[in-house]
């Protein structure tokens, strides 16, 4: 029975449908409404005498749970869990509540509509008609028959599978798990880093943020990148060298890219997003109304179905 819960993601507390989900369970729950907590003191503060919490993206270390003897359930609101510590969670024996993939179909959706896109020219030529320059027309290429390649195949590189279907495109992906099973009822190819980087016309990236992948697309992994191929990233800041991109994109070395999320945010690396090659949005891949709604729910059940975690389950994801 929880006594008293504490939600310290912002995102819930101020889009009214989510608030009244939250209220609705738990109408003595305290809401941060529109403060975002980013460091570790705050937090302390704002958690003082909760036995439940959901979390976004605030620093939930070992020094934050030490000072926080009361909470014993925390569930994550959102996808990454980037900036939870699940060593310091095991130790201090508290419940972690997570539900994977509940934003994959909005994610999905977005990373497809980047491909169509970058594809067709549409930014740069809206850009152009938009500075009065009249062009007149341009040649792109059709989604359907490409070749595009995944980099993370779970549950968002899965739906991106599935909306590819209609564009009978020939799917690579690469994964350090084993989804063969995936792969041999969806016609795909399992391919190495290397083969990823030299087959793919389209390449979307679907990894989460670990030690491993910040800073995996760095300058020589993407002059390993066909030409003309585009790359889609819908998953995680620092994981693409941002200024190293913006060289190959300046160049035409790289036709175009598309990216929904940045090493800062807001984005403010305006050499890159003044590119014409180059599409941007602020971090809108679980922005949908549907999504939003589901995310809430989510967070709420993770209050009640939850788990004395396994780190490694939640550092691979």
């Amino acid at each position: 029975m929880i006594k008293q819960l504490g939600v310290s993601a912002t995102t819930p507390c101020t889009h009214p449908v989510m608030r009244k989900i939250l209220t609705d369970a738990y109408p003595d729950a305290r809401l941060v409404d529109d403060e975002r907590i980013t460091d570790e003191d705050r937090l302390i503060e704002y958690l003082s005498g909760c036995d439940a919490a959901i979390v976004g993206f605030e620093p939930v270390t070992d020094r934050v749970l030490e000072a926080l003897p009361e909470l014993k359930i925390i569930s994550k609101f959102g996808a990454g869990c980037e900036t939870i510590d699940f060593d310091a969670l095991k130790r201090h024996g508290i419940r972690f509540g997570y539900t994977f993939g509940v934003n994959r179909l909005s994610v999905a959706e977005l990373a497809l509509s980047f491909m169509v896109n970058a594809l067709r020219w549409i930014t740069p030529l809206n850009q152009a008609m938009r500075a009065g320059d009249r062009p007149r027309y341009r040649n792109g290429e059709l989604l359907t028959g490409r070749t595009v390649g995944i980099h993370g195949c779970g549950n968002i590189g899965k739906e991106v599978v599935r909306l590819l279907k209609p564009f009978n495109c020939r799917i690579l992906s690469c994964d350090l798990k084993d989804y063969s099973e995936f792969y041999i009822e969806n016609k795909i190819t399992p391919v190495s880093f290397e083969e990823l980087l030299h087959q793919s016309e389209v390449l979307t990236l679907h990894l989460p943020k670990t030690q491993s992948t910040r800073g995996l697309y760095a300058r020589q992994v993407l002059e390993s990148m066909r030409p003309e191929a585009v790359l889609v990233n819908t998953c995680r800041g620092e994981i693409v060298d941002e200024e190293a991109l913006a060289d190959r994109l300046e160049t035409g070395a790289l036709r175009a890219a598309c990216f929904d999320v940045f090493a800062v945010e807001p984005a403010d690396n305006d050499r890159l997003l003044n590119l014409p090659n180059f599409l941007s949005t602020p971090h809108i891949g679980a922005s949908t109304e549907e999504t939003r709604v589901a995310m809430a729910q989510a967070a709420l059940r993770g209050l009640e179905e939850n788990e004395f975690v396994d780190p490694e389950k939640f550092y691979d994801n």
